[in-house]
């Protein structure tokens, strides 16, 4: 392909991809921004669960020791 014909291609790509204007679906863009007060609601029940797993948490952070890690990487 000649250089006319790549650079007629790109900037008709170009031009297609500056005035694309995909369907926007407006109820279900409603709909989840209705759903944000649900959503704190679930991030609490998660707060709940990880309470019950720093039990692990403690076990395993002991031998854990992040300087060395980064100092190792250097």
């Amino acid at each position: 392909m000649g250089r006319g014909r790549q650079k007629a291609k790109a900037t008709r790509q170009a031009r297609e991809m500056k005035y694309y204007s995909p369907a926007t679906d407006l109820s279900a863009l409603q709909n989840e921004l209705a759903g944000s007060a649900r959503s704190s609601a679930h991030s609490s029940s998660f707060e709940s669960e990880d309470q019950g797993y720093s039990e692990y948490v403690d076990t395993y952070v002991d031998g854990y020791d992040e300087d060395a890690e980064e100092t190792a990487g250097r």
